[in-house]
Parts: C-alpha cells; structure tokens; sequence
C-alpha cells in the first residue's frame, strides 16, 4: 500500500480543520454566554456553529470519500484532489463567521471535491469489478 502517507495526511489535515470549527464554537458559546444545551443566540453566535455543524456534515462524506478513492484510484490522485477540501472549509467557516454570503466562495470550492472523490470512488470500483 504505498502512497497511503498522501492521504493520511489529508486526512489529519481535514480533522485539524473541524477541530478548529468545534474550538470556534466552544469559544463563541463563552463570548456570546449562550448555556448549554442550548444553541440558540444571537446570528453571529449562530453562523459560528452553524460552520462547525456543516462541516462536521460534509466531513462525514469527504474522509470516506476520500479513502475509497484512494484505494480504487490512487492514493496520490486521493490527496491531490482532497488536499483543497480543508483549506476550502476554512475559507468557507472563516466567511461564514463574518456574514451568511460570504460562505458561499468557500463552499463552491469544497463541494466539487467531494463530488469528485464520490464518482471517482465508484469509477473505480465498476473498473475493479470488470
């Protein structure tokens, strides 16, 4: 299995990235003194974990995604593509933070990545199975 580093790492980059919206989170609760277990505030406390919340959403297809491609294409090609995805949601949380809108730039650009993963994911395995 060579290779396979690429994708680790992608891999720990992309939980660094939701580990960084769940500490923007948790900080946001102490700003804003929004309680537990509530997670209703004010809007801009609400953005900040709504960009925790869809990441941890789009994480759950992208790591998948991510390792299926990788061992039904290529581990380098997973890492090429899926290396965009944690910068992309950073872009995307960083936007968000500041106003709904301004996620849209970082969300158009992680999207694609995982559509990529997903069809290339399947590519692979019809090739496979032939």
């Amino acid at each position: 299995m060579d290779n396979m580093a690429y994708p680790i790492g992608v891999s720990a980059l992309a939980l660094l990235v939701y580990y960084y919206t769940m500490f923007e989170a948790g900080r946001a609760r102490g700003r804003f003194k929004v309680e537990a277990p509530s997670h209703s505030g004010p809007p801009e406390y609400d953005r900040i974990v709504r960009a925790h919340q869809n990441t941890l959403e789009h994480l759950v297809i992208f790591l998948p995604a991510l390792w299926l491609f990788a061992l039904s294409i290529s581990p380098i090609w997973a890492a090429a593509v899926g290396i965009v995805w944690p910068f992309a949601r950073v872009w995307y949380a960083r936007g968000y933070y500041a106003s709904a809108e301004k996620r849209i730039p970082g969300l158009l650009v992680s999207m694609p990545v995982i559509y990529i993963l997903v069809l290339g994911a399947l590519i692979g395995a019809v090739l496979m199975m032939i």
